[in-house]
Parts: C-alpha cells; sequence; structure tokens
C-alpha cells in the first residue's frame, strides 16, 4: 500500500486548481445507462471511484473510451448494449455510490441486480430509502445473498417524501423517473450541487425535470433519452479542503476553478474564526498569515456545513485559540480521525456525536493510519504543520477522491511525497 510522508512547517503558497466533482461525476456516469447512445463528460477527475465505476459500466456491456492528452479528463460512455444489467460485489465492494446504477437499470432496461454497497467505514448509509421509492413506481424488489434485485415492465410515476434527505436516493430516483410513465414528483429532496448538475445533464438528454437544487423536484417521464455533451462542476469538497489548508499553513493560497457560490458555508465559518479569504470570479484566495480562534460547528445537508469538511475543520480546530465543539449530524461513525489526530498531539475529546477540540496544540509527527476518504485528508492537513516527518498509510482512501493530491501539494510548497521517494534537504524544499 502507498505511503504519504510529509515534513511539516512549510506555508502553501501560489496558485492550486480544483479538479472535477467526484459526487457529481458518478451519478452523471450512472446517467449514461439511461440512454442508447454516446454520453460525454468532461471534467472527469482521475480518481480511484471513477475507474471502479468505468470497470463496472463494462463490465454490464458499455463501452468506455477514456480521453488522452488534452482530453484526459473526458470520457466518453456508450451503453447501446447492456447485456449484463448487473453491479457484482466484487465490482463496487470499494465505493457506496454503486447504489445510483440501480434506478437507471431498471428504467431502461426493465430489471436490475445490484450488491449491496462497500466505501468507506463511516456509518450506516441505508439503501432503503431507494428500495422504498422505486417500489413507489413500481418496482418489484427482493432482497438475498446481498443484492437487491430489482424488476418492472415500466416504471410509472408518483409522488415520493424521502423520510430524511438522502443526496444518493434523490439521484437514483431522479434518473429512474425520467423515463417512468406520467409524472414524479420528490419532496424533501437533497439540495446539494451535484443533484442539480445530473438535472443538468439529464435536461440535456431530453428529461423534463424542474426544481432540482430545491426540496421539490418534479419529472415528466418521457419514453427515451439521448446522448449529451455535459462538463461536470468543480470539486467543492477539494476547493474546501484546500482553504483549510491554507488557512491552517499560514499560507497565501489561490484556489482556482471553483465555484465559490458552492463554498458558502466553509468560508462563512472560515471568516468565523479569523481567516481572510478574497473571492474572485472562479478563485479564491485565502490569507491564512493572521491568528484564528475556535468556533463551534455542526454538520449539515446543504447549504449547511458540509460533513466532507469536517474532519478538515477538526484539523484546522487543533491549531485554533480556544475551545471548538464539533457535532456531526450527518454520519454516526466519523471520528475515526479524531484517535489518530490525539497520536500527533491534538487535545480531542469524544462525546458521541461530538468532537470538543481545545486548541491551540502543537502537533508532532507520527505514523499514522487513514480509515477513510475524508479522514485521510484531515490528516494530510494536520502533518502540514506539524514538527517533523509524518507518515500516513492506506492513502489508497485518499486516492478515491482527490485526483494527484500530492502533486498539487507539492506545486504550492508542501514537502509532501509517495513512499519510496527521498525528500530533498531543507535548503532545497520547494516554494510555491
Amino acid at each position: 500500500m502507498d505511503k504519504f510522508v510529509i515534513r511539516g512547517g512549510e506555508p502553501l503558497l501560489g496558485t492550486v486548481r480544483v479538479s472535477g466533482a467526484k459526487n457529481a461525476a458518478l451519478p452523471c456516469m450512472a446517467a449514461a445507462l439511461l440512454t442508447d447512445q454516446p454520453v460525454i463528460l468532461e471534467n472527469i477527475p482521475q480518481v480511484r471511484d471513477i475507474q471502479t465505476t468505468r470497470n463496472l459500466l463494462t463490465a454490464m456491456g458499455a463501452e468506455v473510451e477514456l480521453g488522452y492528452g488534452r482530453a484526459q479528463h473526458r470520457t466518453t460512455i456508450h451503453c447501446e448494449n447492456l447485456a449484463t444489467p448487473e453491479a457484482s460485489y466484487e465490482l463496487v465492494k470499494t465505493m457506496r455510490a454503486s447504489t445510483l446504477v440501480l434506478g437507471p437499470l431498471v428504467a431502461r432496461c426493465g430489471r436490475a441486480r445490484v450488491s449491496l454497497p462497500g466505501g468507506c467505514a463511516i456509518g450506516a448509509r441505508p439503501i432503503d430509502l431507494h428500495i422504498k421509492g422505486l417500489e413507489q413506481l413500481g418496482a418489484k424488489i427482493t432482497q438475498e445473498h446481498g443484492y437487491i434485485e430489482a424488476r418492472a415492465d415500466r416504471l410509472k410515476g408518483a409522488e415520493i417524501a424521502f423520510d430524511k434527505i438522502t443526496v444518493t436516493g434523490t439521484e437514483d430516483l431522479l434518473m429512474a423517473a425520467t423515463l417512468a410513465e406520467g409524472e414524479t414528483v420528490l419532496e424533501n429532496c437533497a439540495r446539494e450541487p451535484e443533484v442539480a448538475d445530473l438535472a443538468d445533464l439529464l435536461n440535456k438528454m431530453g428529461a423534463k425535470i424542474g426544481g432540482a437544487g430545491t426540496p421539490t423536484i418534479r419529472v415528466k417521464g418521457v419514453s427515451k433519452l439521448k446522448g449529451a455533451k455535459h462538463r461536470i462542476i468543480p470539486d467543492r469538497i477539494e476547493a474546501g479542503t484546500f482553504v483549510i489548508a491554507a488557512a491552517m499553513t499560514g499560507g497565501d493560497l489561490n484556489i482556482a476553478g471553483c465555484n465559490p457560490a458552492h463554498l458558502g458555508a466553509i468560508i462563512s465559518k472560515l471568516h468565523e474564526v479569523g481567516v481572510k479569504t478574497r473571492t474572485n470570479g472562479d478563485s479564491v484566495r485565502v490569507m491564512g498569515d493572521n491568528p484564528f480562534t475556535a468556533a463551534d460547528l455542526s454538520t449539515e445537508e446543504y447549504p449547511g456545513f458540509p460533513t466532507d469538511c469536517q474532519a478538515q475543520f477538526m484539523a484546522l480546530a487543533t491549531q485554533a485559540e480556544g475551545t471548538s465543539v464539533i457535532t456531526e449530524n450527518i454520519f454516526e461513525n466519523r471520528f475515526m480521525h479524531a484517535l489518530e489526530l490525539v497520536r500527533m498531539g491534538a487535545n480531542i475529546k469524544i462525546e458521541g456525536r461530538r468532537a470538543v477540540v481545545r486548541g491551540k496544540t502543537p502537533l508532532s509527527a507520527a505514523a499514522v493510519l487513514a480509515s477513510d476518504l475524508r479522514a485521510s485528508a484531515s490528516l494530510v492537513l494536520a502533518a502540514l504543520v506539524a514538527d517533523g516527518e509524518t507518515i500516513i498509510d492506506r492513502v489508497y482512501h485518499i486516492d478515491r477522491g482527490y485526483e494527484h493530491i500530492e502533486e498539487k501539494l507539492k506545486g504550492v510548497g508542501a514537502q509532501i511525497r509517495r513512499i519510496g521517494e527521498m525528500f530533498p534537504k531543507k535548503a532545497a524544499a520547494v516554494k510555491g
């Protein structure tokens, strides 16, 4: 397994560019299952979850063409012949988003067999909301031996109210409803930008969707969808990670190619602790040379503070003056990174869904273990300010969602390499 070795103490200086959003690209790739014509997706990030989805689509019979050279972030997906509408456990065991193929497959093929998902160990992400919604659309669902099987001659429109807000559930049923007979009304929908981005692609394919990005989405079913070309939105979680990294390291960093409107809750929280930022078009400049103070945080569904940046904020809180109380409201088991931060010298106490972080504490290098995608990001951030060389194991987690993060950080002054490479002497450290 690859590891990161990070020597802390260097401010991040210069410009870093944000990749396309993994959490937008995955449902858009699944949407290609709804048509027998090519779907071209641009700004696709080169991360492990994307490759897993490519393998999954190929196993079903899709033709997936990867871009090269200047077009390396473009993928063409042609699902003309879906001989095997099945997502096997071997293909999806490392990725939670595999359930996104369930709705499109049953809508177009009339049947689907999808393994219960794997992925990060950050608590339950129940699929029952997907199943309940598809049953309301007329699908017959059975579950056995770790697989969900769905069948329907043709789905029929319905009024569906989610018991709780679910991003993948909203996306899955939104895709299924595009080919359902009649109108579907989805209530209590997720409002994330990734949901609106999926709806944008589906409308380009000929769907009739209104209200995406609001709690109520209306879908008028059509008999067939066509191919389309679509550019994936920037990754707001990657952007937020860099924003927090710049603040922690006392750097002066320009995060380019992002959508600042998607970062409102993160930027607002940084302003609360005393970090200065400046927005200009599609970039955010972070000037982290001021001391910052503690602030409480509660994760919420969009447009609230994202759970996917909670771990990064906890790393920031270790360097803030005072006590921060972080409340995790989305997942029940998302504080596993806290124990690793404590190994580095952080003062953190876990109280159920709350983490009490007392700062400012000096961090020192240690051997630490990444437990999930965003936990690994928090350990990278902590290592950037720690004294000495930190070794982070299991960085395949971070490769699931961050495109070449070590190269991007190295380009703005961080001393980070994958294990096996020797660091240059301190005097030869790269400046951004």
